[in-house]
């Protein structure tokens, strides 16, 4: 598994981009559940061009669910676009799957959702729109977060899943997100394996539930963001490269048709020859993620 992750780092690794010097104000390691732990921190950036508010989208890092501290790393990545394109940047840490199983990591997203909701003038903030978008693990917690808009619990058989959580001090705060861009993350892990089965007790998301996925099928289902499909849900973007070595591209394939189905999705965009980050990060790419929140923020806040 510690392969698996140094591979991943590698490969989003190499499409950084150093993007401070595109922000005006920045609030550093603020932790938003109030227990000091790494997992529970995140950092904002406003735009350079001065506002009264902003709106937001929250940035989530991909690591197989393996790290609790990149927040920097996916800030690196996208968020130069995100600040350019007028939107504060909300890049968010998590528990890892090795100190704490699912739904641990979807409560925290949606403790930090809560947080900048609540918080949001002290930051200069609007908290009529927030967006969220994340690649690789970071695209399955973004998109988990957009369908479960609304859901507190979620049962599959014998097994029920708390997927809002109480972390944190803002519990009477909304954690809705208002646009997602799933940035080739993996989906149903009922057919991670050629696209048609399960992985083995050895892969990442065997880690983040804590057994093999064979042997925990509702498990399987409640971590899948499709199986919370529903009228409460934003409007999506799914991106992934067709080369994609991490994540089968079926994976966005599967997704793309359910969000269409429902009336939710936007656009499906293909990268011919992306990879798991390079190639599939580009001008073009970033470019449509920037236009789908510019939309989607003028819908909500009429600006």
């Amino acid at each position: 598994m510690k392969k698996q992750l140094a591979t991943l780092l590698l490969l989003i690794g190499a499409m950084t981009i150093q993007a401070q010097q595109s922000a005006e104000s920045q609030w550093l390691d603020i932790d938003y559940v109030g227990d000091n732990i790494e997992g529970h921190k995140l950092d904002i950036y406003l735009p350079s061009v001065k506002k009264d508010s902003y709106p937001a989208v929250v940035l989530i890092y991909g690591s197989a669910w393996f790290a609790n501290n990149a927040k920097k790393m996916a800030f690196d990545s996208m968020g130069k676009q995100l600040l350019d394109a007028g939107f504060a940047v909300v890049s968010i840490n998590h528990r890892a799957s090795v100190e704490a199983k699912y739904p641990a990591q979807i409560q925290d997203v949606k403790a930090a959702v809560r947080y900048v909701r609540a918080n949001a003038d002290k930051y200069k903030i609007d908290p009529s729109f927030i967006g969220i978008t994340g690649f690789s693990s970071g695209g399955h917690l973004s998109s988990l977060a957009g369908t479960t808009n609304g859901v507190k619990t979620m049962t599959s058989g014998d097994v029920t899943v708390d997927i809002e959580g109480n972390l944190g001090d803002y519990t009477s705060a909304s954690s809705d997100v208002n646009a997602v861009v799933d940035w080739f993350g993996p989906i149903d892990m009922s057919r991670m394996e050629n696209c048609n089965t399960t992985k083995g007790a050895d892969s990442p998301e065997a880690m983040l539930i804590g057994g093999a996925p064979a042997d925990n099928l509702d498990m399987i289902k409640l971590l899948n963001p499709m199986t919370y499909i529903d009228a409460n849900d934003p409007k999506f973007i799914v991106i992934h490269g067709d080369a994609d070595p991490v994540v089968p591209y079926c994976q966005s394939e599967y997704f793309a048709e359910a969000l269409k189905k429902n009336g939710n999705l936007v656009e499906f965009i293909t990268v011919p020859e992306g990879q798991h980050g390079p190639v599939t990060f580009n001008e073009g790419t970033f470019k449509k993620m920037t236009d789908f929140f510019v939309e989607q923020a003028r819908k909500v806040t009429g600006k």
